[in-house]
């Protein structure tokens, strides 16, 4: 204990070292080109490799230029929207979807029906895996229990580092077959050990597809509806691959880089996939929604939401970061294709459930955000650099300044606030104000109280270079003096630096600074 409290208090002491000696200023990315891990300067995903697996469309070139669209996610080619009309009726959809990236076409019904049995055959953990290494050190991350799974399996596998095209073969449709025990057993585990909960370790069913058997194992009374079946089939579809620059996928590239064996190499995407700005941000979701929940008491209430809402932009409420999780997506631009085709089978599911009333809630969110949300996300804009006021109500007909008798009776006004850097991107986005109203959404400018302005940050950055100028200039017309008065020059005797003053360039372009300044030495 003592080492401990001698450890947090060194840390403590120290680490404001880390922050002032590890700290790069973010315009060297921009100067040298270089991404900040997997976005760009926008907050916006970068491509950072090359596949034939998948593909995502965003952007459509029109005329030459990049204009965003509805986004789309492609599977060997194949719609994910029409792999899920396709497997209507069927129970192996992600059993499907797996054979299709694994050997890069789509499963006749045998072969489907063979692969299949072969999953449900891998469906089997080493003798005693379970209580050694599962049940003896439960986690309260899943995440963490799995990934360390998955690394343990290695020293069970004799030809763990052998990278022979069929052994890597072999061993991830093992990993498939055993990923669902792995998951199940981990929560169980930890329900019991730390939630006193009851113990539940079933058996897999060899008859059941992958959706079936997760469900199977985790229920105590292992009954699951053919609803729950399909949606959870579906969710497993929708998630698998997410092209070359997807986070995940690009860790298991740089792992098998150097030459790295399958168990390391999934436990590191593994990791990679727990991050909250990746697969966790689903967690920071549902926690986020537990918030809300606790302080709308209406759901149907836009006005409360997007209040709420406006609290969690301005970082006033949930975890003060300023964001609303699960809005928004940093490689689609309109739209995220997995969404759309899910939302449909969850609110199916919501309606069997009784739980209308949190569906209604999450519909109102997505409506209060989505149009706007879009179109800054399509601009370049991102989500922390915008906020979006509480609407504002007037009764027009009440209105004593309006001499005219008013068209509408009542006039609602939110104000989109957009804080960025970018100051070209701000610009550009000025000129499109007019697509939104393509969208049904009104957008004045001008108004008084709402100016747009450009403010200069950079003083601190100018004034060592200004003053160094005003010294130099100094000394140059010093020299002149003493020269044409035969004079020596000495040392500067004394400075003097009068206020900087920013002011604009000229009305018209108030994007433009002078900073002029009086030094005398």
């Amino acid at each position: 204990m003592e080492y401990m409290e001698n450890l947090t208090g060194y840390v403590e002491k120290q680490s404001h070292l880390c922050q002032q000696h590890d700290n790069i200023d973010k315009e060297l990315y921009r100067k040298y080109g270089v991404k900040r891990g997997l976005r760009d300067e926008n907050g916006q995903g970068v491509l950072t490799g090359l596949t034939n697996i998948s593909q995502i469309i965003a952007f459509k070139d029109v005329d030459g230029q990049k204009v965003p669209c509805d986004g789309e996610l492609l599977y060997r080619g194949y719609d994910v929207q029409d792999l899920v009309k396709g497997g209507k009726g069927k129970r192996h959809i992600f059993e499907e979807a797996a054979y299709l990236l694994l050997f890069g076409e789509l499963p006749t019904k045998a072969q489907l029906t063979e692969f299949s049995g072969v999953i449900s055959e891998s469906m089997n953990l080493p003798t005693n895996f379970t209580r050694d290494v599962i049940m003896k050190a439960p986690s309260v991350d899943i995440m963490n229990s799995m990934t360390r799974s998955v690394l343990t399996l290695a020293s069970y596998d004799n030809q763990a580092t052998n990278l022979d095209i069929d052994n890597v073969l072999r061993q991830c449709i093992g990993l498939i077959g055993t990923f669902p025990m792995m998951a199940v057993y981990g929560y169980h585990a930890y329900n019991h050990y730390e939630n006193d909960g009851s113990m539940y370790i079933h058996r897999p069913d060899k008859d059941a597809s992958v959706a079936e058997n997760l469900l199977r194992m985790l229920r105590p009374d292992m009954k699951y509806t053919e609803l729950e079946a399909r949606v959870l089939d579906i969710a497993l579809l929708l998630h698998m691959e997410h092209g070359g620059g997807n986070n995940t996928t690009f860790t298991t590239r740089v792992v098998t880089s150097s030459g790295s064996d399958t168990y390391s190499a999934i436990a590191a995407a593994l990791s990679s996939l727990k991050g909250r700005k990746h697969g966790g941000a689903n967690l920071q979701v549902m926690n986020m929604m537990d918030d809300i929940k606790e302080h709308i008491n209406d759901y149907h209430d836009e006005e409360a939401i997007e209040a709420y809402l406006d609290k969690l932009l301005n970082k006033q409420a949930y975890d003060h970061k300023g964001l609303i999780y699960g809005m928004g997506h940093a490689v689609y631009s309109l739209s995220d294709p997995r969404e759309k085709v899910f939302k449909a089978f969850v609110e199916q599911l919501a309606a069997a459930k009784g739980r209308d009333e949190d569906m209604a809630l999450y519909n109102n969110i997505e409506k209060t955000n989505g149009t706007l949300i879009a179109f800054l996300r399509s601009t370049g804009v991102d989500a922390k650099e915008s906020t979006i006021a509480p609407s504002q109500l007037v009764d027009m007909a009440a209105e004593l300044y309006n001499p005219n008798a008013p068209r509408y009776r009542y006039s609602v006004t939110t104000v989109l606030t957009v804080v960025t850097d970018k100051v070209d991107l701000v610009r550009s986005l000025m000129q499109r104000q007019g697509d939104l109203l393509k969208q049904g959404v009104a957008v004045t400018g001008g108004d008084y109280q709402y100016r747009t302005q450009f403010l200069y940050t950079g003083l601190n950055t100018i004034k060592p270079g200004m003053i160094e100028e005003a010294t130099a200039n100094a000394r140059t017309a010093a020299e002149k003096f003493a020269h044409d008065s035969k004079s020596k020059l000495g040392k500067i005797r004394s400075a003097t630096q009068g206020q900087f003053s920013i002011e604009d360039r000229d009305e018209n372009t108030p994007y433009i600074k002078s900073v002029p300044v009086v030094t005398t030495v």
